[in-house]
């Protein structure tokens, strides 16, 4: 199976300016209804998750995926994940944090809220707008297990990526 990644978050969080971002479209991100399959992205609507009715769908489509991305926007205050909602999605799991340069944003709490959602895994800290972050993501979602991700995070270094144990 060729890698591909699904990207699961709220309303408004991003996630379609995030898939524009990593598929190098300059365009403006409109309103998700339905699942939507570009390339290696699947980008679903954030009522998916808002939504527990929804589950069903988010782990139906999980089996059209390698990598998922658990979604946290940097300037909202909750998350909309269950605790460690990952748990149930049997896949490599990366945890993305967009808006990292908003005015309102708190980086330190959206990365709190992204561990509490995912069992371990690489954290990036995104920015679409100013492209920060955006080019770990992509290479990421080509690996293929923890070992690799682990040492792929220790040799970038890089202030926008960590790794959650």
């Amino acid at each position: 199976m060729k890698n591909r990644v699904m990207i699961i978050g709220g309303v408004q969080a991003g996630k379609s300016t995030l898939m524009n971002a990593l598929l190098g479209k300059d365009r403006q991100a409109i309103k998700t209804q339905a699942l939507v399959f570009d390339d290696w992205i699947v980008d679903t609507p954030g009522e998916y998750i808002e939504n527990p009715m929804y589950y069903r769908n988010i782990m139906a489509t999980s089996l059209e995926v390698t990598h998922v991305i658990y979604l946290q926007d940097a300037t909202s205050s909750r998350s909309v994940f269950p605790p460690q909602f990952s748990l149930g999605i049997p896949k490599i799991q990366i945890g993305v944090i967009t808006k990292i340069d908003a005015p309102l944003a708190d980086v330190e709490r959206a990365t709190a809220l992204l561990k509490n959602v995912m069992t371990h895994g690489p954290i990036v800290k995104t920015s679409a707008w100013q492209k920060l972050g955006i080019e770990l993501i992509a290479p990421l979602i080509q690996l293929r297990s923890d070992e690799e991700i682990r040492q792929f995070v220790k040799d970038r270094d890089s202030p926008y990526l960590i790794y959650c144990p």
